[in-house]
């Protein structure tokens, strides 16, 4: 199935030469400037499990129809649409400005994941490398450290999860929402396919890093057809852990993701929408903490059920859920003293 446009809804707020490692992004790429002076973001969301995050990236040319991130590119005055996929914004000083937040007597070795809102290893981070600059930063600093992403880039920085595991600790989370290829590819077209991410995982695991994955989101109607498969593939890829996300809309991506699903798939596009619809008390999106990433209603719980039911079987998250995570490991890295001069 080809790839189809997405549509960039109007923004309500608005007044390098590249190489790629798999495949050429769908669209030209521009990139602008974060003048940003700090990298790492707090949050104290009760459905997200860490506080601080780092975003070397702002928007995101996978491209994925369902991105919540979306509307975060209107506070810049751009679209929740194509432009959230083709105007990428960069933090050229993310390794500079971590390591300053890491020498302030106020940082205790949290956790940190990478990212928070866009994938650290979208296709520009081959050539600019920001993503590995901060993992590198990490591991002089022996902080702990979370990745969830979609990319096989990532297997590039394998030497750099290995000094995290050793020194302080790492885990990393493939994304794989979607089994069969051809919704895959017509809902997250700029994304490697999904077998391709399991190979990334067997990758991983087999050079010893806590790896798992991650069925997010999960799209009623599209993905939860293939959950069950994703598991058992993913944990006999090596995955030792495993989560999932109901599908969440915020803002103009129900919009992006409404006019994907009509284009791309037309003859199921009342089906996923009926189906979202059945998990949001008969809307598209329900902001509320504790429900936004699980949905209600029969339906919801049948999704689940199918995980619970199926990691269990599987034996995935039955290890100690603090095992890589240890703030104690941080320590600043000592520095020679500066030498006086004799005049």
């Amino acid at each position: 199935m080809k790839p189809t446009p997405i549509a960039n809804p109007p923004n309500p707020w608005a007044s390098t030469e590249l190489e790629y490692l798999d495949e050429v992004p769908l669209a030209k790429v521009e990139i602008f400037e974060d003048a940003s002076q700090s990298i790492l973001a707090s949050n104290d969301s009760p459905d997200l499990g860490f506080r601080f995050s780092a975003n070397p990236y702002r928007g995101c040319n996978h491209a994925c129809a369902y991105c919540y991130a979306r509307p975060s590119h209107e506070y810049l005055s751009f679209g929740a649409g194509t432009d959230f996929d083709t105007k990428i914004v960069v933090k050229r000083r993310a390794a500079e400005l971590l390591r300053a937040a890491f020498d302030r007597p106020s940082w205790k070795g949290d956790l940190v994941m990478f990212s928070g809102v866009t994938d650290c290893y979208q296709p520009l981070e081959a050539s600019l490398r920001l993503t590995r600059a901060c993992l590198e930063v990490c591991a002089t600093y022996r902080n702990p450290v979370a990745i969830v992403t979609k990319a096989p880039l990532i297997e590039r920085d394998l030497d750099v999860l290995l000094r995290l595991h050793r020194d302080a600790s790492v885990h990393v989370a493939i994304s794989i929402p979607i089994w069969d290829q051809t919704l895959a590819r017509a809902l997250e077209p700029g994304v490697a396919t999904p077998k391709r991410r399991l190979q990334t995982i067997r990758t991983l695991a087999d050079a010893g890093i806590p790896v798992g994955v991650m069925v997010a989101p999960i799209i009623p109607g599209v993905s939860d057809e293939g959950m069950a498969e994703v598991l058992e593939a993913a944990h006999a890829a090596g995955a030792r852990t495993a989560g999932y996300v109901l599908l969440r809309l915020p803002g103009h991506v129900k919009e992006v993701f409404e006019a994907r699903v009509r284009t791309a798939l037309p003859l199921r596009a009342e089906k996923i929408l009926h189906r979202v619809r059945e998990t949001r008390d008969g809307k598209l999106y329900d902001a509320r903490f504790g429900v936004r990433g699980r949905g209600e209603g029969p339906y919801a719980e049948a999704i689940a059920q199918v995980f619970e039911v199926t990691t269990k079987r599987l034996g995935l998250n039955a290890g100690d859920d603090d095992e890589w995570t240890r703030p104690e490991t941080f320590r600043r890295p000592e520095r020679p003293e500066p030498q006086l001069s004799l005049f």
